[in-house]
């Protein structure tokens, strides 16, 4: 049984009230967030084994996961040498990040001569995350330059609307049966549906597994349980 309290009395608490907590899955071994821990939050990711930590924004002791569903659940916890910066290994339920991606840390820093490995060749291969990410830089963008800024900025009803057009231009295209075009307005119907997702940070991978589920059972089960 951890002693709570002598692991929170070895820590170096004079440098600053936070102590700086990494966090990364306990499987893969990825770096998925960085957060930081007072003492009462600390206490209570032990005696829970669930993650909690103090936010420096809203200036309150959070629990990971409290309205996502994404919680954290503590396999390992390590200290480092100084003792004021703590590793936690956890087993992560959903996605770490808030945007909906699986890491906070998915930004790549673009260096010379820069290598690229074959995990980062996956990570550059897989479309639809590739895009998220470029939905969410856009989201920012000034309007006057970016035509997804705009979307945004004008609000859900027009992106609806631009989905529900690219929709109806896509179907006239499955009537022509012109392959070519199918491609293409599909393309732009899935752009915007992705500008839908973005709107509400969900990210493609919640999409793929809702359909993965479905796997396990018929299209009619699936309609019956959705009468229920």
């Amino acid at each position: 049984m951890m002693d709570v309290n002598a692991i929170i009395q070895n820590l170096d608490w004079k440098k600053s009230p936070l102590i700086p907590s990494i966090i990364q899955d306990y499987k893969t071994l990825d770096v998925l967030m960085l957060g930081f821990v007072n003492q009462e939050a600390l206490r209570l990711s032990i005696e829970s084994g669930v993650m909690h930590y103090f936010s420096r924004t809203k200036n309150r002791i959070w629990k990971k996961g409290e309205s996502s569903g994404n919680f954290q659940k503590i396999k390992e916890i390590k200290i480092d040498c100084d003792n004021d910066s703590l590793l936690f290994f956890v087993e992560q339920v959903g996605v770490a990040c808030h945007t909906g991606s699986k890491s906070c840390f998915f930004k790549d820093v673009a260096f010379e001569n820069k290598e690229v490995t074959p995990q980062e060749k996956k990570q550059n291969d897989d479309v639809l995350d590739s895009l998220y990410h470029i939905l969410l830089e856009r989201r920012l963008a000034s309007s006057d330059t970016s035509y997804t800024a705009l979307l945004f900025e004008k609000g859900i009803n027009t992106i609806c609307k631009k989905i529900a057009e690219e929709a109806g231009e896509l179907l006239c295209e499955f009537k022509d049966a012109n392959k070519d075009k199918i491609i293409y307005e599909a393309s732009d119907l899935l752009y915007h549906l992705m500008v839908g997702l973005v709107y509400f940070n969900i990210h493609p991978d919640a999409i793929l597994q809702e359909l993965k589920r479905r796997f396990s059972f018929s299209g009619i089960e699936e309609k019956n349980n959705r009468q229920k």
